[in-house]
């Protein structure tokens, strides 16, 4: 026998508001209406709790698909960062004849599981879970009511939810191929992570892989990275008091920084010692962050490829409805490449 299906009534009474109150939580107008927070959160955890879905649509069966796929993040569509992430996933949605929806959590679980719970009521034909930056997410339950897509996360438990994410072992080689390729051979150092795996900030799947890609160059050319310098945040004041700590000991010839706003800090702790970039001392980033190109020289960095991201989700998502009541089992981890875009900032070393 299958369950009873919870109502907005029961959610309603287990909150200790009104029916109307209830529902005008579950359909985000708390705010415009002036509902108080505490009720609000009291609502949305009841509904998670009792497992509530609104059944936004009564038309029966689904029966075939509608063409249009929800797209889930935290906070990467507010953000211009990563706005081409989603830009990426309209243009591929719109290229393979599907409406893209998209909704912003701010990184709260029940807004989460409302939001995909909401696309799904709907009759999305399939999810894209997006994050900001690249991490371990559990996977909310809800997403495996219907086919999902993680981007930019990776799972915390084995799933069978793919996930799409930045080739970031492949960036670190990347980055120390350059740095070999202009004649780097001693005096690298690395700022932001490093030396060993576990020497990276919380929870940074970014760091631990650029380490990954760095050190396996570095060892087959026969580099020796002298230090590194964890940052517990990868911002320009780290990135500043980071190198101008290493100049204190070290006269280096280049720094790896492992993301491009802890090279701009570096920037300015080198041109307060008087060094410059690439004369004395070469640099290059992560991300392709807009700030690299206002650095002079422009710094040579590797990009996170915010709109090839996007759109390859989309890609697996439609691959997996098509493939759908075949058995064909696709990889769980699609790995995007990220570019290398060459800046002034790497020079030969002088003698």
């Amino acid at each position: 026998m299958g369950r009873t299906r919870v109502t907005l009534a029961d959610v309603a009474a287990a909150s200790g508001v009104s029916i109307t109150t209830a529902s005008l939580v579950l359909t985000g107008r708390a705010r415009e209406l002036r509902i108080s927070e505490a009720a609000e959160r009291r609502v949305r955890s009841t509904a998670q709790e009792l497992g509530y879905r609104r059944n936004t649509l009564t038309t029966g069966p689904r029966a075939g698909r509608v063409q249009t796929i929800g797209f889930v993040s935290d906070t990467v569509a507010s953000s211009g960062l990563a706005g081409d992430m989603v830009k990426g996933a309209v243009d591929a949605a719109y290229r393979r004849g599907f409406m893209l929806f998209v909704g912003e959590s701010g990184g709260d679980p029940v807004v989460e599981r409302a939001l995909v719970e909401a696309m799904y009521d709907r009759r999305a034909d399939g999810v894209v879970f997006a994050a900001m930056y690249t991490r371990v997410v559990t996977v909310p339950d809800v997403l495996y009511d219907g086919p999902a897509v993680l981007l930019n996360a990776m799972p915390a438990t084995r799933t069978t939810v793919p996930s799409v994410v930045p080739d970031e072992v492949q960036a670190g080689r990347s980055a120390a191929s350059v740095l070999v390729g202009a004649g780097h051979a001693r005096g690298v150092h690395l700022i932001g992570a490093g030396p060993g795996v576990r020497d990276v900030p919380p929870n940074s799947i970014a760091a631990t892989q650029r380490l990954l890609g760095l050190r396996e160059v570095f060892t087959a050319a026969g580099v020796e990275v002298v230090s590194a310098h964890r940052c517990p945040k990868w911002t320009p004041e780290y990135g500043y008091e980071a190198t101008a700590e290493l100049l204190r000991s070290h006269r280096p010839k280049a720094l790896v920084c492992f993301n491009d706003r802890l090279a701009f800090g570096a920037y300015q702790a080198l041109a307060e010692a008087g060094l410059s970039v690439p004369g004395d001392v070469s640099v290059i980033g992560f991300d392709d962050h807009p700030i690299a190109s206002w650095m002079r020289p422009r710094l040579t960095t590797i990009a996170l490829p915010h709109h090839e991201l996007g759109a390859r989700a989309v890609a697996v998502l439609v691959e997996m409805l098509e493939r759908r009541g075949r058995d064909v089992r696709p990889p769980m981890i699609h790995r995007v490449p990220m570019p290398v875009r060459e800046g002034g900032s790497v020079a030969r070393p002088r003698r």
